[in-house]
């Protein structure tokens, strides 16, 4: 119905764990990560030949994409998958996004499948995501214990109140329920993109939602939507250090889109090297945002503090007069950052 109105369609889809359990015939989970790898490997098969079988009542056709978040955090990856979906579209064949079960590790997994489709929609600058769930929408509150309870139609802003909403309901299909959902709506509406939670039971519901008509929960866009490469920045990227700056730094970096210098350093934390993401800090320990910085932290700390005139004359050469060039830097207004990323 969607591509016969004209609309490309990404599917982001697990299953092929399940899928690969169910082929084995083990009686329960796999504990250890390489048989949960190897019954995806199982299990992948037929996800995909699902899809196709079902697709092709339709006479369209599905691709299987497979990523880890390595795929996403390195640059050059990133644009190759996000070039090869959009190969995909433009031929009229849907892309069917899973995370790479057989390879990844904790360290490499993007956590369940509504943080994942949240980093395709920005992958793809998609014009709405749609995540569907066992659930009407957001709730106000527990549908288990409060007979009264009903599901909020629009949601403006995702503030604490919101997030108590999704603290203690209940989703049973997948990895992640409403609080993993309500993550992934924090990271699209900041990048612009608005997200409909829907009741996937509902055999009608994208047609309902295309219509027009009032289902599920609708969360808007927090502001305009953000360039490519710094919703890449802002929500695919993991900092790696700390730096921090004086109040006249903070300020220009913060109110008049500045980019950032080493006179207004004044401090630093952690290991890395040219082109990592690192948080920007005030001096009262507040994030100011995230930069890809020109200069590695051994550098940073011999340069802190003085004028980018001196910087050559300190280190024997210079690779810019930023540290961190405005085009690279993302405010925190437009940044999630979950529990890992913040822990300093």
């Amino acid at each position: 119905m969607l591509r016969e109105q004209g609309r490309q369609v990404v599917i982001v889809s697990s299953g092929a764990i399940a899928s690969g359990i169910r082929k084995v015939g083990l009686s329960e989970m796999p504990k250890t990560i390489p048989q949960k790898q190897a019954a995806a490997a199982v299990g992948q098969g037929s996800l995909i030949q699902a899809y196709e079988e079902a697709f092709s009542h339709y006479d369209l056709k599905v691709a299987q994409i497979l990523l880890t978040s390595d795929d996403l955090i390195n640059r050059r990856r990133y644009l190759n998958a996000r070039h090869t979906l959009q190969t995909l579209l433009d031929w009229g064949i849907i892309p069917v996004v899973n995370e790479n079960d057989t390879v990844v590790v904790d360290e490499i997994k993007f956590g369940d499948n509504d943080n994942l489709s949240a980093l395709i929609a920005q992958l793809t600058e998609a014009d709405l995501l749609v995540a569907l769930t066992d659930m009407d929408g957001l709730y106000d509150s527990d549908p288990r214990q409060h007979q009264n309870a009903s599901v909020i139609p629009v949601v403006h802003r995702i503030d604490q109140q919101v997030e108590g909403f999704a603290g203690g309901q209940p989703g049973r299909l997948g990895t992640g329920g409403m609080v993993s959902k309500l993550l992934a709506a924090k990271k699209v509406t900041a990048a612009g993109v608005p997200m409909i939670i829907g009741n996937g039971r509902n055999r009608y519901v994208l047609k309902q939602i295309f219509d027009g008509e009032e289902v599920g929960t609708l969360f808007l866009p927090a502001g305009r939507r953000l360039p490519s490469k710094k919703q890449w920045i802002a929500h695919t990227l993991k900092p790696q250090g700390d730096i921090i700056l004086d109040g006249g730094a903070a300020e220009a970096l913060k109110s008049r889109g500045k980019s950032l210098l080493s006179t207004g350093i004044i401090g630093l934390r952690g290991e890395f090297e040219v082109g990592s993401p690192v948080r920007c800090l005030n001096n009262e320990e507040e994030v100011i945002g995230i930069g890809l910085v020109n200069y590695s932290a051994d550098e940073i700390d011999k340069i802190k503090g003085v004028r980018s005139n001196r910087i050559e004359d300190i280190l024997g050469y210079k690779h810019s007069d930023e540290v961190i060039h405005r085009d690279n830097f993302v405010l925190s207004d437009a940044i999630e950052l979950d529990a890992e990323e913040t822990s300093g």
